[in-house]
């Protein structure tokens, strides 16, 4: 033994000589035991307090244990400390670093935290004066230098995760082990190109592990070792970017291999490369401090892993890597306290340097950083332009964590995305929105993750995240949506493309084609532009019944505004930056979206329109350039025949979207051509065009002006200008030449748009219900546009459309509509009837006008012919006076309506026909007692909501506000229109239409029969009627006298109920017997029929009436309700302007079931006026709602 021991002193004292020793101590033939135990001595009689175990030793014993000389375990007993005091030691680290994590995150005077501050450098000072003598790891580390990793790793599985590593020169130990091992495949597969990397000298032991050749390779010992190392690969930050690259050289490997069976292989490489990321690269990033360059580099691996790789490994990172380890969890406090330091102190003025600060602090800990400022953000939402504009210092691989962050804010559970009163979106909601738009349109970040967790949520039924979208397509493509625009910026919307963008929006629209094309391209890459359209328009129309029970109805209705406005909008957006054929192979047709996706008719066709338009220029630039013709004419019959070579499939496609009955009244083509158009095809916005082209001579002429800016600045800008102007100039042009090919092409459509099959009424019914309502509330172009195609149809003088009949039902009874809207919904609504009254205003001011534009048109025939419109008989017209009492009487209906909606006392009605009324106000009221009407009643409302609705109240007192304003408009109704009646004869007995002989003669949309008139008047209202009769003298003047002696009878009756129903009857006769006179056969039995249900009625009735008007008027209220809840037979007067057909059963669009039940319901209102307010006074000169 005492040989052995000098021999192994020696050995320790020439430790180099390892190939003299070796075989020596192996031919001196001893047991493994004895060796091992005079080893062991060795290192007892280091053990003392102060003792220090040479490093010779180490070796001696490493080197003896390589070569199989001692076994580890009879060596480890010998060594000190026990494996229990290395546990201890492990937790008690753990426990000071989670105290400083504490101590950090508490808010303490600043002179407790100065103390703090130094008493924890003292305690790291001792420890780094007096490192403990840890024998096991001495041993550990010269092993990993000899390269016995065997034994190595046996040691390390003794200790807890990262214990052995924690200490640097064991780190660097087995770093330079990896560094060896990996020198050939790196060489090969990792040292970029034009770089030279420098050469390692091999390990003379051949008993160390092998170098690797191949990625294969790599499974056997690379990837353990790197997970022995973990976060402290921090230490060489050369081996972590030889790591980095050979990873980016095998992913690109894995993406170009085809073949699956390798593929196959590689997977389970792919796995243990992110196992490496997550354990080790992320981890060793965070200790490396403020290494942008490794960031980078990190980036350069990481971007070729698909997004949900990326976000798995973010999201470890942030919520897992920092609480396992000590190191960790204090730099992890450390970041978050310098964070706090620096969102302290950000603002507007110091965002460069705080800019810095941040970047400094993000290139090592991204996510807690982003984490802190986001939460900071959601409280404080000025802070979000500092923040935006301080992030331009990061690096790619933190612009990729903020995304990771920002949705996992977004998703965060514990987080209400409403606030407490659950009828609006929480503020930090907004917040974050607002940030996304904002950093996702300034710097280059990937937008697949945020687009594919709104699709997401979409797909769960939830649509408050669609505030984001929204956001980032606004704020990415420049695309606004607003319902308050301005008259200019709405004519702007109606031009080009150029047009829209430099008039049509608030903000003016620049530098956006790189950002907008960043969205494209992540749209059409993961193949999310239609799945996005689709959703949205399904969850539009199911948020009303996912919602509607439990949530108040005013967030239902900004739910579903959400949704419609960001489908709009993005619609918008892929109808103006995708190429024609990127469009047309993602979206189907019509037919298909509505069939198949169940989509909305509206949301299909708007989805749809882009594509015919498309596909009609290119058929167009077909024809043209396969016939050469540069005449005028030439170019229009082109234009014609590709519309109808795109439209033939689309006429057929529409059939199946509606019952075949629709298709007795309107044609599929007219149909289709109402929906496939839009406001730039039916006119040329000049004045638009001429006010942009005139700005752009100002900004020239001030240019000029200018003596301050340089003159290449100069030159520049109006190299800007000028271009602009003749781009513009060039649009209009182009878009004049547009529009009277389209007007040509509708004159040539228009005999075959409506067919005679059924009245006139039932035909405007299904053109309001299919066509008009469900459109004139998609978007404020498309308002625009449904009282324009109006317009157009009349002055093409199209067969079989009554233009009077169709105003007549937009105007008539507004209630159901307006109650119906949501709160955008009734802004465009709003919109839509305020350029019906712009055109209605316009034909009532002037009768030269009249005549012009109405005066021999079909629409304004008082007679309805089986034959058509003849365009001879100037006595089957509507003069111009009559006109203007049917505009009255309108107006008069449009005031009754806005009473009874302001009277009902719900938040709706009253929200929404303030909204209405609102829009509508440069046209309406125009009459001096119908505004003070309305002021009376707005006025009441500004009493009643002060206190209890504020939004209702500010709405009420805006309205107020301006219409006291408008009052110097109006005028006396005697001045609006004359009183008195101008009676016009037509022939009698004429058909309404084919196949309608036993329906009554001749009733249009501005006369109604006697009976009606006598309904009218006892409701207040007045209607211009037009009397069949065969135009004598005699019976004018019998008419007259029989009107004074019913003035005369009602003036001289009782006030009592007794005397009130005997007058009752007696009128009832009276008007029986009048109305055989001037009735046809068919038209005397429906009036028996009518007096006897009426008699049978008013029997049962109560005589106790009151006798002023307006008791009368709040009763019609009454009477209103209840008869939209009742269920009885519709029986509107002849000559009425309700159908006497009874609705088409089937599927039809909402707004069109709406608008059914409007007319029903208005119906069974007449008739219950006929019945109770016969007893009230009559008076045409003033109106009951006046009292």
């Amino acid at each position: 033994n005492r040989v052995l021991d000098i021999i192994l002193e020696v050995y320790e004292c020439r430790s180099d000589q390892d190939e003299f020793f070796i075989p020596l101590i192996k031919s001196y033939m001893c047991e493994h035991q004895t060796l091992c135990h005079i080893l062991g001595f060795k290192f007892k009689f280091h053990q003392e307090p102060n003792g220090e175990t040479p490093s010779s030793l180490y070796h001696v014993a490493a080197a003896l244990l390589q070569h199989n000389l001692i076994a580890l375990e009879d060596l480890y007993v010998h060594l000190l400390p026990q494996d229990s005091a290395i546990v201890e030691e492990h937790k008690r680290e753990i426990l000071e670093a989670k105290q400083i994590a504490r101590k950090l995150t508490m808010v303490v005077v600043p002179s407790e935290k100065s103390e703090d501050k130094e008493k924890d450098k003292e305690k790291e000072e001792e420890k780094s004066e007096k490192p403990p003598d840890n024998q096991k790891l001495g041993l550990l580390e010269a092993l990993l230098r000899i390269g016995d990793w065997h034994h190595a790793q046996n040691i390390m599985e003794q200790m807890p995760a990262y214990y052995a590593t924690s200490h640097k020169a064991i780190a660097i130990a087995l770093c330079q082990l990896l560094h060896l091992i990996l020198e050939p495949l790196y060489r090969r597969a990792g040292v970029p190109k034009g770089a030279k990397a420098s050469l390692l000298k091999p390990l003379r032991n051949k008993q160390a592990p092998a170098p690797v050749e191949t990625f294969e390779d790599l499974s056997k010992d690379v990837f353990t070792m790197l997970g022995y190392l973990g976060p402290h690969l921090s230490h060489d930050p050369i081996l972590f970017a030889k790591i980095v690259r050979l990873g980016k050289s095998f992913m690109k490997e894995y993406q170009s291999e085809s073949k699956q069976d390798t593929k196959d292989k590689l997977d389970s490489l792919l796995s243990c490369f992110l196992s490496v990321s997550d354990q080790v690269l992320l981890p060793s990033l965070t200790l490396m401090e403020c290494n942008a360059c490794m960031s980078e580099e990190l980036w350069g691996f990481f971007k070729l892993f698909p997004y949900q790789h990326r976000y798995r490994l973010y999201g470890q990172w942030k919520n897992e890597t920092y609480s396992n380890h000590p190191l960790l969890v204090k730099v992890k406090a450390q970041t978050v306290d310098r964070a706090k330091y620096i969102m302290k102190r950000l603002t507007k003025e110091n965002v460069k340097p705080s800019g810095r600060q941040i970047g400094k602090l993000s290139h090592s800990n991204p996510t807690i950083l982003f984490d802190y400022i986001l939460s900071q953000i959601q409280w404080y939402d000025n802070l979000i332009t500092p923040v935006v504009d301080s992030l331009k210092y990061l690096t790619s691989l933190n612009y990729d964590v903020l995304a990771y962050c920002i949705i996992e804010a977004l998703a965060n559970p514990e987080k209400e995305k409403m606030k407490h009163d659950d009828t609006t979106i929480s503020s930090w909601l907004q917040s974050l929105a607002s940030l996304c738009g904002a950093v996702f349109r300034k710097y280059p970040i990937e937008l697949a993750g945020i687009l594919q967790y709104v699709t997401n949520q979409l797909k769960a039924g939830k649509s408050f995240d669609l505030l984001i979208l929204k956001e980032v397509v606004q704020k990415m493509a420049g695309i606004e949506i607003t319902d308050e625009m301005t008259v200019e910026q709405l004519e702007a919307m109606t031009g080009g493309e150029q047009l829209k963008a430099e008039g049509g929006y608030f903000g003016q629209i620049r530098n956006t084609k790189k950002s907008s094309q960043r969205l494209k391209d992540a749209l059409l890459d993961h193949e999310l532009a239609l799945p996005l359209c689709l959703l949205m328009a399904q969850q539009r129309n199911g948020v009303v019944f996912s919602e509607g029970g439990e949530k108040h109805l005013k967030l239902v209705g900004k739910l579903y505004d959400q949704c419609h406005d960001t489908l709009v909008q993005f619609g918008g957006f892929l109808a103006s930056n995708l190429s024609t054929e990127d469009y047309i192979k993602r979206v189907p047709s019509v037919d298909i979206l509505c069939n198949q996706f169940h989509t909305p008719h509206d949301a299909a066709f708007f989805l749809s329109r882009p594509m015919y338009a498309h596909q009609i220029l290119s058929k167009y630039d077909e024809l043209k350039k396969a016939e050469k013709g540069n005449r005028q004419q030439q170019k229009v019959h082109k234009y014609i025949s590709a519309c109808e070579q795109v439209m033939a499939p689309v006429h057929e496609a529409v059939v199946s979207l509606h019952p075949p009955k629709v298709w007795d009244d309107i044609r599929p083509q007219f149909y289709a051509t109402f929906w496939s158009l839009t406001m730039y095809d039916l006119a040329v916005p000049h004045n638009a065009y001429d006010r942009e082209v005139n700005k752009l001579k100002l900004q020239i002429k001030a240019i000029d002006e200018n003596a301050e800016m340089p003159l290449n600045k100069k030159k520049k800008e109006k190299e800007r200008c000028t271009a602009l102007q003749d781009k513009l100039q060039e649009e209009e042009k182009k878009q004049l030449e547009h529009v009277q090919r389209v007007l040509h092409r509708l004159k040539l459509e228009k005999d075959n748009w409506l067919l005679a099959k059924s009245t006139k009424n039932e035909t405007i019914t299904k053109f309001l219900q299919l066509c008009l309502f469900p459109r004139c509330v998609f978007s404020a172009i498309d308002a625009v546009y449904c009282a324009r195609f109006v317009e157009l149809v009349h002055q093409q003088k199209t067969p079989n459309f009554c233009t009077l009949l169709c105003y007549d039902r937009v105007f008539s009874d507004i209630i159901y509509t307006v109650a119906s809207c949501t709160e955008n919904e009734s802004r465009r609504y709003g919109r839509f009837l305020c350029c019906m009254l712009e055109t209605v205003t316009r034909w009532h001011s002037d009768k030269a006008i009249y005549e012009k534009e109405c005066g021999n048109y079909p629409g304004f025939l008082t007679i309805f012919r089986a034959s058509g419109f003849d365009g001879g008989n100037k006595a089957d017209q509507l003069d111009y006076e009559n006109f203007r009492h049917v505009v009255h009487k309108w107006h008069y209906k449009l005031t009754k309506a806005s009473v009874h909606c302001l009277e009902t006392g719900e938040y709706t009605h009253i929200r929404n026909i303030l909204i209405v009324l609102t829009k509508i106000l440069p046209y309406y009221p125009k009459v001096l007692n119908l505004g003070q009407a309305l002021e009376c009643r707005v006025h009441k409302i500004c009493q009643e909501e002060k206190e209890k609705r504020p939004d209702l109240y500010a709405l009420a007192m805006g309205y107020s506000g301006q219409l006291k304003s408008r009052k110097v408009h109006m005028v006396p109704e005697n001045e609006f229109h004359h009183k008195e009646p101008v009676n016009i004869t037509t022939p009698g007995g004429l058909q309404n239409g084919p196949g309608n002989s036993s329906k009554p003669a001749a009733a249009a949309a501005s006369t109604t029969s006697k009976n009606e008139e006598g309904t009218a008047e006892d409701a207040g209202e007045f209607c211009v009627t037009a009397i069949a009769t065969k135009g004598s003298k005699e019976k004018e003047d019998k008419e007259k006298s029989g009107k004074e002696k019913k003035e005369k009878k009602e003036k001289n009756s009782g006030s009592t109920p007794e005397a009130k129903a005997g007058g009752k009857e007696k009128q009832r006769e009276e008007k029986s017997a009048d109305s055989k006179e001037k009735t046809p056969k068919a038209e005397k039995d429906k009036r028996k029929d009518e007096k006897k249900e009426e008699k049978s009625k008013s029997d049962g009735k109560s005589a106790d009436k009151e006798s002023s008007k307006e008791r009368d008027v709040s009763k019609e209220g009454k009477l209103k309700e209840s008869s939209s809840s009742s269920k009885g037979e519709k029986n509107p007067g002849p000559g009425s302007l309700k159908s006497p057909v009874p609705r088409s059963e089937g599927p039809e669009s909402e707004r069109g079931k709406r608008l059914s039940s409007s007319e029903e319901t208005h119906d069974k209102e007449k008739s219950e006026k006929k019945r109770d307010s016969t007893g009230a006074k009559e008076d045409k000169k003033q109106y009951p709602l006046m009292f």
